[in-house]
């Protein structure tokens, strides 16, 4: 008891000792670092030496409590990257940190208490405490010549963000797990419900739980990703990194081109990405790990594999497989998963079926083997009566390996672009079955085959008709074709509208209501019921925009759920009368306000640069984070709608074409779109991708910021179009000179500058060079991110053809392609 009391009256004297220091000086430590005999207090912190990072005291949002914290010394909205004390909060500012007579890092309250200290088992003999522009604090000897060999570091024990060069993992020999723990709330920062951390049995993989109960896995590491998670994938943001040898297994990742960004697990549960927008002084939600509904642990249970592109029913039993329960199934209750449809194992005949595209199952409790022969992995996996299913791995990119699964496979999931083959186990019954339906298969592929060489000659007599027909720009329409889209329209739940009530809302589609008009007929102001305003876009009998357009737009723009693209409320079917009907869009189509002198003024460059921004997510969302792969294939000025805040809409998807799997390019005799936005790889070749999209954007993008059409745009000095005039300008370092003089100077010259290169890089002329959309936002948002030199684009020249005579482009296309040329209403 007497040693007791010793000790807490020393503890206490020197904490009476250091708050009389304090009282007299504010400064008694270092910019970045603190040592034995300096202490911060309430009002003071560390920096560290780049300026990068701020350590000190700090209250969460709604909170009168203090914390001990870690945050972005540069960035005007404070984030909090790292707690001490998340689970015991000083009640007031009188708390301070110091050393105590052990040479450790403490924090004190006002009344002596320790509040936090950090656990290591080393004591150092000259220790001092430092604050690392990584975002580290760290405890080490001054006199150890390691400069890393730390005796304690905060990146050991993260909160709930993962920053650049933290690992997320184990050591193996201390048995050190670094993982994070989700806020309690934003204005709590104790443990939370969520914890994100790797779990080192079977095959390494990243566990969500939520307490202890697994709400999301990543699927084991092949190589060089994630089985199934293509957003952990390099990117232009961050590059990452995953090690597994006898002393760590961590994954971990490395901010490129000095791009500020993190990784968070909020107290929802959701694992997002963030990068820093400086320009716009935000933070900018790169990605959220978790995809869509199929992400969620075990939804489709034991032997079930989830697709998401599927409508309803997302869940399906492997082959061989059927539900355990058909009566919950049928209810969408999918967790009691499948059972084998043959329950007896290790007989003659039995084999695998091949699935292909699919994120691995839970690999936990997997067996990792080394071997020389893929083919060993099959008969190792059939000789062992406990092995129900085998994959192939890549080891760290090393090596051919073996995984066999031991267990009951749980958490498949259908990723066709970034997933992998399984082979599971199935008896020889259904082994037979599938070689019978082969065999089904090849005996009608060759009844196909002769039917085909006996009507060949037919198909010869009727070929002149046949090429007359392919060579029209639209195919007749008929019954049975509008019957196929009404039934599209049911499955898809649109609203259907009848003729009537369209007329009545259109006031019989006269010309005063009339807002636009384009190659595939009129776009009409309605009003269905009061209050709720419409646009009606009514296919004409001559539309350039036939039914195979209409179909294609109802079917796509339907399942596309953005802000910055346009809503479709429902379509009109009745007789001869296609219609579509959007939300209105009071300001109309973009073309409307920046290439009309009277009304260009009211698009300043911050108005300017939120529509960029805006058409860029929401192109980026059609190529990469829908359901559907798309390219919108006429994007132009005239097809982005504004809203009454002026925020952009992508609209007029007609001409727009769906990519499936691994499809990044397509070739076409059809030409559809309008010229001065298509890429010349298009127009000439025929040829389309998701850069088509972007080559339209750069056009767009420079039209933004000169206030000029780039077809028609006429220069004293020379012949070229807005896209080569810009080049040329950017070749002589004048690019301001190519700034809308409306614009009157006000506007910051970095950022237009920056705007003007994102366009060139985008117009390029071989669309090899051209960044993606993901690449594009990430140039525009970010000011630290260096940028390469735009080559020349694309139509260099193209004012040389006649601006109204559009036959000239004939020059340029070959005679078999039918162009069909839709000019902006």
């Amino acid at each position: 008891m007497k040693l007791m009391g010793k000790a807490k009256g020393n503890t206490l004297y020197l904490s009476l000792c250091c708050i009389l220091i304090l009282s007299f000086s504010r400064n008694c430590f270092g910019a970045d670092t603190l040592t034995p005999g300096q202490s911060i207090n309430d009002t003071q912190t560390l920096v560290s030496p780049g300026r990068k990072f701020e350590l000190g005291f700090f209250s969460p949002s709604n909170s009168d409590f203090r914390y001990l914290g870690i945050w972005y010394k540069n960035i005007p909205v404070q984030t909090v990257v790292w707690v001490a004390n998340r689970d015991n909060p000083l009640s007031n500012s009188s708390g301070f940190l110091t050393f105590n007579d052990d040479g450790k890092i403490v924090l004190f309250n006002g009344t002596g208490s320790v509040i936090w200290s950090p656990h290591s088992s080393r004591v150092a003999r000259r220790p001092v405490a430092q604050l690392l522009d990584t975002g580290n604090f760290v405890l080490k000897d001054a006199k150890d010549v390691n400069a890393e060999n730390y005796i304690w570091q905060s990146f050991d024990y993260p909160s709930d963000t993962l920053l650049s060069g933290m690992k997320l993992g184990w050591n193996r020999k201390t048995g050190l797990n670094r993982h994070l723990t989700s806020w309690k709330s934003l204005s709590d920062p104790s443990l939370g419900n969520y914890t994100y951390a790797l779990d080192p049995h079977g095959l390494p993989q990243l566990i969500l739980r939520r307490g202890s109960v697994k709400q999301f896995r990543t699927g084991p590491w092949y190589g060089t990703h994630f089985s199934g998670l293509p957003t952990l994938l390099a990117n232009p943001v961050f590059q990452p990194k995953f090690v597994s040898d006898d002393n760590e297994v961590y994954y971990s990742f490395t901010s490129t081109d000095n791009i500020i960004s993190r990784f968070v697990l909020s107290q929802s549960g959701l694992i997002q990405h963030f990068s820093w927008n400086g320009r716009r002084s935000s933070w900018n939600l790169m990605f959220t790990v978790q995809g869509d509904r199929c992400d969620n642990y075990g939804l489709c249970g034991t032997y079930g594999v989830c697709n998401i592109s599927n409508s309803t029913i997302i869940c399906e039993c492997m082959k061989g497989f059927e539900p355990r329960s058909p009566k919950d199934w049928e209810m969408l209750d999918w967790s009691g998963g499948c059972v084998s449809k043959n329950q007896h194992v290790c007989r003659n005949g039995e084999g695998f079926v091949k699935f292909t595209g699919i994120k691995m199952p839970d690999a936990s409790v997997s067996l990792v083997n080394v071997i020389d022969n893929v083919k060993d992995c099959k008969k190792k996996c059939l000789g062992n009566c406990s092995c129900l299913a085998y994959a192939k791995l890549d080891i760290n990119g090393t090596g051919i390996g073996c995984v066999t699964w031991t267990r009951e496979l749980i958490d498949a999931k259908e990723v066709a672009d970034y997933g992998q083959d399984l082979f599971v186990r199935v008896a020889a019954s259904e082994l037979e079955a599938d070689i019978n339906v082969k065999q089904k298969e090849i005996a009608i592929s060759v009844a196909i085959s002769v039917f085909s060489a006996a009507i060949i000659m037919l198909l010869i007599f009727g070929f002149v008709i046949w090429m007359k027909r392919a060579s029209t720009a639209e195919q007749p329409d008929n019954d049975v074709s509008v019957r196929r889209v009404e039934d599209q329209r049911n499955d898809l739940e649109l609203s259907a509208y009848e003729f009537a009530s369209l007329q009545v809302a259109t006031n019989n589609f006269s010309v005063a209501n009339k807002i636009g008009e384009g190659g595939f007929g009129s776009v009409y102001k309605g009003e269905l019921q009061p209050g709720q305003e419409v646009a009606v876009k009514r296919l004409g009998q001559n539309s350039g925009q036939g039914l195979r357009e209409f179909k294609n737009e109802v079917i796509l723009i339907s399942k596309l759920q953005h802000r910055n693209l346009v809503k479709l409320l429902g379509c009109c079917i009745q007789g001869e009368e296609r219609m579509l009907i959007y939300e209105y869009m009071p300001n109309k189509s973009l073309d409307s306000f920046i290439f009309d002198e009277a009304t260009r003024p009211l698009l300043n460059w911050q108005k300017r640069s939120d529509i960029i921004i805006g058409i860029a997510r929401g192109l980026l969302y059609l190529h990469r984070d829908s359901r559907l792969r798309i390219i919108h294939r006429d994007l132009k000025a005239s097809n982005i709608l504004l809203d009454s805040e002026l925020n952009p809409k992508i609209s007029d998807f007609g001409m727009a074409r769906m990519f499936g799997g691994d499809q990044t390019e397509a070739i076409t005799k059809r030409i559809v779109g309008t010229y001065g936005y298509m890429p010349p790889e298009y127009a000439i070749d025929g040829h389309f991708s998701l850069k088509s999209d972007v080559f339209s954007f750069g056009v767009i993008l420079l039209e933004m910021v000169s206030g000029k059409k780039n077809r028609g745009f006429l220069h004293s000095d020379h012949k070229l179009n807005l896209l080569g005039h810009a080049w040329k300008l950017c070749s002589e370092e004048k690019a301001l000179e190519l700034v809308d003089e409306l614009l009157e100077n006000e506007f910051p010259v970095s950022e237009v500058l920056r705007c003007i290169q994102v366009g060139l890089l985008c117009v390029q002329q071989r669309p090899e060079d051209r960044p993606t959309m993901a690449t594009v936002l990430l140039m525009l948002d970010s000011e630290s991110m260096l940028l390469p030199q735009a080559g020349r684009p694309g139509f260099y020249a193209e004012r040389c053809l006649s601006e109204t005579d559009s036959s000239s482009i004939g020059n340029l296309i070959s005679n078999e392609m039918t162009v069909t040329l839709v000019e902006g209403r």
